[in-house]
């Protein structure tokens, strides 16, 4: 590993989530969403140890996901459904589509698919059949694994998740699937009675908390980079493109080898912050592409080809820099090593 930049990953973090979802979805097993390359962690690594742990359904979205996984041996849905280009793939029984338009659900019958699963949409206005498509048998001859439908507003205490609960429970003995699924990882946080047969976690897996239910979820991942230089930056001199920051007094930079073409966002400009030894060491001026400056009056040890972690308590992260946890853990970069911490 030669990158200057490496995400520190926790197995018992990872491990520790799953366990805390499965046991709060009851008596529902508990799937993992590893789609975008399990949130940026890599999605082989993230299989093997929930698979570990004794999780048995695994979602991504699209058949190149699913054929990188397929040497696993795991059962994986793919649901973006299956298009024309997808059939020689789909029918090679690595994964099962989940099948989302009258058109696939077509395609697939007439390839004597064999077992599938089915979205339904219940108010998302995304990805699904209608329920008017189920009442009319559109869904007739399939062999259904799961019947599933996706919250809009499961991390708000809004009324529609009550609406969308109902839609989706009245769907219950109306086709022959042998399961029902409609909880996130903040549907997970609503309560057992959306639970249903099969919850399907995604961000809360990786560290992420969409609602104040899952406040026990653990961090996983935690960006480092190395110091490519450390300089003094004297008072009323200024930092980065645009100037934004001025230092009021003579003042320690180290400059680390990470920016936002590694998904650390413009938005921690002047609000992100490393750490060393307990200590805080803020971000000066504006994050460029591949450099950040930060702070390091409080660590005089410090020099160049030092590492240095950057806060990732998701929640936190979100807070400081304007994106969304889910934007924090997929845009991490290819230039990373990711190590896993066992």
């Amino acid at each position: 590993m030669t990158s200057p930049l490496r995400l520190r990953l926790d197995s018992a973090a990872l491990a520790y989530n799953w366990r805390t979802l499965a046991a709060m979805s009851a008596q529902a097993a508990c799937g993992a969403a590893v789609k975008a390359d399990g949130y940026g962690l890599g999605a082989i690594e993230v299989v093997k140890r929930l698979a570990a742990e004794g999780c048995r359904d695994f979602f991504v979205a699209t058949w190149a996901e699913a054929a990188l996984l397929a040497p696993l041996g795991v059962p994986v849905s793919v649901l973006h459904g299956v298009r024309d280009e997808d059939m020689e793939l789909a029918l090679s029984g690595i994964a099962r589509p989940v099948l989302n338009t009258p058109a696939q659900v077509t395609r697939w019958k007439a390839a004597g698919g064999g077992a599938c699963d089915v979205m339904v949409d219940t108010g998302m206005n995304r990805l699904g059949l209608a329920v008017a498509d189920v009442d009319n048998g559109l869904l007739e001859g399939l062999a259904i694994e799961t019947l599933m439908s996706h919250l809009a507003c499961a991390d708000e205490d809004v009324a529609m998740n009550d609406r969308q609960l109902a839609t989706f429970t009245g769907l219950f003995g109306r086709t022959n699937a042998k399961r029902m699924s409609l909880a996130n990882s903040a549907g997970i946080g609503l309560g057992r009675h959306y639970a249903f047969d099969l919850t399907r976690p995604g961000l809360a897996l990786y560290g992420g908390v969409p609602s104040p239910e899952l406040g026990a979820i653990r961090q996983v991942v935690t960006p480092e980079a190395q110091i490519l230089q450390r300089r003094t930056v004297r008072a009323d001199q200024t930092i980065g493109y645009n100037a934004t920051f001025t230092a009021p007094a003579d003042t320690e930079v180290a400059i680390l080898n990470i920016g936002y073409a590694d998904g650390y966002f413009r938005g921690f400009s002047n609000t992100g912050a490393a750490s060393f030894e307990g200590k805080s060491l803020p971000v000066l001026g504006r994050v460029s592409m591949d450099l950040v400056a930060v702070n390091v009056d409080a660590a005089p040890q410090l020099g160049e080809g030092d590492w240095l972690a950057l806060d990732n308590a998701l929640p936190e992260a979100a807070r400081r820099s304007g994106m969304s946890q889910y934007e924090l853990l997929t845009s991490l970069g290819a230039r990373f090593d990711r190590v896993w911490q066992d």
